[in-house]
């Protein structure tokens, strides 16, 4: 079983502090909402999360049962969904699955055709990424987090683009495939995360100043 552990956590840019003593312990079947304004720092602690981005300050480990995972393997052990993160555009949504799918699994009982179904691109199996809308670009990016087999989820505005049936369908699939798995969820958007145990407002672990 997975465990996510920070401990005192921050991280500065200059001299600014972003967030400060935090702590988090994350086990497998919990979903935790951090929430906080725009620009407070959200996405910068998942990037922290995920060791695209080092901490200033503190520890984060990561173990399964009872060994500790090494920093350059902490990837195969999570997905992330963000705003930011960019698809190879010249790839067709066939090439881009296979090419995704050599370095992680899917879940058991899904293949590729069944995942192209799911998210609603079957229309679009050899259309390049680039001619994708924005919608088609956030239902890939949450399938793929969704259906590989990874204990924990990084979903950074995960129902950015998405309309109203794209907001229920991104529900549902929480609901039907993520008991087993880690959630963390960066939003101000409760329909993105009403349904989790945990939440975190990231303004109370900024370094207030003093007179």
């Amino acid at each position: 079983m997975l465990s996510v552990k920070l401990e005192g956590g921050g991280k500065k840019f200059q001299r600014e502090w972003i967030f400060r003593n935090l702590n988090l312990d994350i086990t497998v079947g919990k979903k935790t909402a951090i929430i906080g304004s725009n620009g407070s720092g959200k996405s910068t602690l998942l990037k922290c999360l995920s060791s695209q981005m080092p901490l200033t300050e503190g520890k984060l480990s990561f173990t399964q049962f009872n060994k500790n995972i090494l920093e350059e393997d902490i990837y195969k052990h999570l997905t992330i969904s963000a705003p930011y993160l960019e698809f190879p555009e010249e790839l067709s949504l066939k090439e881009f699955l296979n090419f995704h799918f050599r370095f992680k699994n899917l879940i058991k009982g899904i293949d590729i055709p069944q995942l192209i179904e799911i998210m609603y691109l079957e229309n679009s199996l050899n259309k390049p990424l680039s001619y994708f809308s924005s919608g088609m670009k956030q239902r890939l990016k949450l399938g793929i987090c969704f259906f590989s087999d990874a204990p924990l989820l990084l979903l950074d505005e995960p129902t950015s683009n998405l309309d109203e049936r794209g907001i229920n369908w991104y529900r549902d699939l929480m609901q039907k495939y993520c008991s087993e798995k880690c959630v963390l969820i960066a939003s101000n958007d409760k329909r993105e995360f009403d349904f989790c145990e945990n939440i975190i407002s990231i303004e109370d672990y900024k370094l207030k100043r003093t007179l």
